[in-house]
């Protein structure tokens, strides 16, 4: 189309717009015709504002999800280390991530820790949940603006680490994660994705990887914050969770977790700050069954919000980014 369908924006308390397009409900079976006539559009807005949402196309079933995902980008991505399980609904289509639905999920960029991160994301929502459970939003460039700039020069000389601890009992197992039947499967992954891992006594598999925490942006050249250092970290967890892991599995043992690029901890104060910036650049708008949102993941961050059940919600990932390496500097 020429045009993009009447819509408003959404727009948030200091910076940004995201814009949310009303269409006409086309007949399910002609919705992939729809996705394919419309995509360089969608991919337009997405490009200007960092996201679109879209509301009228009516999705409600995965069949629907999978055709209209698959006419919308040229490949979907294989989810490959999940910090939770997901359903595989078709090949690149899946569930949202496993996490208890009174946990709020706080910002962050969709496997930002991966060797190769998707730059765009696509949502489904195929039950609007009865109360809650909005995906939220954040312009990345605009929390990055408003972070202190020593934290932010430290972390950009730095980069931040992620530590994992694989186990059968909390998130996603290194079978799950890594899509891998034995360890030397896993063991090429690593190697391959600039990992280092170390198998456990117990049979567990210890991981860390060391990534860029801010990047430019492939097509505007913006530097952009970039990663999951508070949604993974420890002081993001309700207290009694954190109380818990900690005390079955040590604070060096936990199932994920993050620190500065050079191994040093970081505090809950500066957790708290970047989740307090974040909350400050926070965008929100309803789910409504049927609804398709399309994200840029290198400019916009999103969170999950508490809710009521039911609620699901459809994810794919697509356009991968090449290898940024981490800033140089050691670890330890």
């Amino acid at each position: 189309m020429d045009r993009a369908p009447p819509g408003r924006r959404l727009r948030g308390p200091l910076r940004g717009a995201f814009p949310i397009l009303t269409v006409p409900t086309p007949a399910p079976a002609d919705l992939p015709a729809w996705a394919a006539e419309h995509r360089h559009t969608l991919h337009g807005l997405v490009t200007e504002h960092g996201a679109v949402l879209v509301r009228g196309l009516g999705l409600c079933d995965a069949g629907q999800v999978g055709s209209v995902f698959g006419r919308l980008t040229p490949a979907l991505m294989t989810d490959t280390e999940a910090f939770a399980p997901r359903q595989t609904y078709a090949p690149g289509v899946y569930s949202s991530t496993a996490w208890p639905a009174n946990q709020p999920m706080c910002m962050h960029h969709e496997l930002s820790y991966a060797h190769s991160p998707p730059g765009l994301l696509l949502l489904a929502c195929l039950t609007a949940p009865t109360t809650g459970g909005a995906t939220a939003l954040a312009d990345s460039a605009a929390v990055l603006d408003a972070l202190p700039p020593e934290l932010v020069q430290r972390f950009e000389e730095e980069g931040w680490l992620l530590t994992r601890t694989y186990n059968d009992d909390i998130g996603a197992s290194w079978t799950e994660a890594f899509a891998a039947d034995d360890r030397a499967g896993v063991e090429e992954y690593c190697r391959a994705n600039a990992i280092e891992f170390a198998w456990q006594d117990d049979g567990s598999l210890r991981t860390r990887q060391r990534r860029p925490a801010v990047v430019r942006h492939p097509a505007t050249g913006r530097r952009c914050w970039f990663n999951q250092v508070a949604f993974l970290n420890e002081w993001t967890l309700a207290p009694e969770v954190r109380e818990y892991l900690v005390d079955v599995y040590g604070p060096e043992a936990l199932p994920f977790n993050t620190r500065f690029g050079n191994g040093d901890p970081i505090g809950e104060d500066v957790v708290q700050l970047i989740n307090t910036v974040y909350a400050e650049h926070t965008i929100r708008e309803p789910w409504r069954s049927g609804d398709l949102m399309l994200i840029d993941n290198i400019r916009t961050a999103h969170s999950r919000e508490p809710f009521e059940p039911p609620r699901e919600v459809l994810v794919a990932m697509a356009a991968p980014q090449p290898p940024v390496p981490a800033p140089e500097g050691s670890t330890r």
